[in-house]
């Protein structure tokens, strides 16, 4: 008997060897894991599907999550002290980064040189999911002055870029590298968000993908993540140019 299903193509198959660079896996410090055992969770499920490589990313946003290099040096520590006790994730490799709340207090931190870099070279950026910081071209600027590449995070998800496409290629020019949300491959943050990101891939503006995963729910729902044939093929440079740009080699 002839069968004419398609065969799904599910996006943990192609994530074999990947570097995350966006999650919120350290424990304790913002709104991800909450203990160093639910961030043990999280890693082992990756390495489910071959993802053994991780920057994390905790929120650095004032009056809300004040992390800092030495809070999140501390939970760095607690994690690795945990994962040394596990014989079964000895090959899991992890670095610190942060995610960069663009607000009224991220130009002080960046002159004190208290930012995260992501990997070398890059930072790691989000603003506000209702409306643009009033400083946000300054701020990228600025960035560009500590001979920084900006990050932006989750370009698909600002909901009052909704109705200002125009803006997205504004970013672009002005040297903002942009990062795609696993998760916006399916319809968890619902279908606009869905819509643009599928706009923002088909027209070569996504440079990096990472997972942003907060809980086991985030991860459970990133498995069951199916794709065409036509968004394998402009996913899979992605994947690519994300591990090649953070790896852990050298």
């Amino acid at each position: 008997m002839i069968s004419f299903l398609k065969k799904k193509i599910r996006l943990v198959d192609l994530l074999e060897g990947f570097t995350d660079i966006h999650n919120h896996i350290l424990p304790g410090i913002d709104d991800g894991s909450k203990t160093a055992e639910e961030s043990i969770e999280l890693i082992k499920g990756f390495s489910q599907f071959g993802v053994q490589n991780f920057i994390m990313t905790p929120h650095i946003m004032h009056n809300y999550h004040d992390n800092s290099p030495s809070t999140i040096s501390a939970a760095e520590k607690l994690l690795n002290e945990k994962l040394q006790e596990r014989d079964d994730l000895n090959s899991i490799n992890f670095m610190s980064s942060a995610e960069h709340m663009i607000d009224s207090n991220f130009e002080n931190i960046l002159e004190r040189k208290e930012t995260m870099p992501l990997g070398k070279e890059h930072l790691l950026i989000e603003m506000s999911y209702l409306q643009p910081p009033i400083n946000f071209d300054e701020s990228v600027d600025s960035i560009k002055h500590h001979r920084l590449f900006p990050v932006l995070a989750h370009p698909e998800r600002y909901s009052f870029l909704l109705n200002r496409p125009q803006r997205y290629t504004q970013f672009k020019d002005q040297g903002i590298f942009f990062q795609l949300n696993m998760l916006s491959l399916s319809e968890y943050y619902g279908k606009e968000v869905t819509k643009i990101g599928a706009k923002l891939l088909e027209e070569g503006m996504i440079d990096f993908i990472g997972s942003d995963v907060h809980h086991m729910n985030h991860l459970d729902s990133i498995k069951k993540i199916s794709i065409s044939k036509k968004t394998k093929a402009l996913l899979e440079p992605i994947i690519e140019r994300t591990i090649e740009t953070f790896s852990f080699q050298g």
